[in-house]
């Protein structure tokens, strides 16, 4: 294991303090679940499969301006000033 070190407030000091002592398991071993169970519900992505995705997009839509890259700048105020008229 790698030892490292954190900053926590007073009261979740105190209430992780207070839990470790109820479960009868150490602070340590607390803060490890924790990090484990946030690290399932945000896996890392991928940069090759973000890559892959963003390759699949290309092409994929089609604009009814043909100068939309150079003036998309313009487009999008356009959208804003149409957006707050209604």
């Amino acid at each position: 294991m790698i030892r490292t070190q954190i900053q926590l407030t007073a009261s979740q000091a105190r209430a992780l303090k207070e839990r470790a002592r109820l479960e009868e398991r150490s602070v340590a071993e607390l803060v490890r679940v924790s990090v484990t169970e946030y690290l399932a519900r945000h896996p890392a992505q991928d940069r090759d499969d973000l890559v892959r995705r963003a390759r699949e997009l290309v092409g994929r839509y089609h604009s009814k301006s043909p100068d939309l890259a150079e003036n998309h700048d313009r487009y999008l105020a356009d959208a804003y000033d149409h957006e707050l008229v209604r």
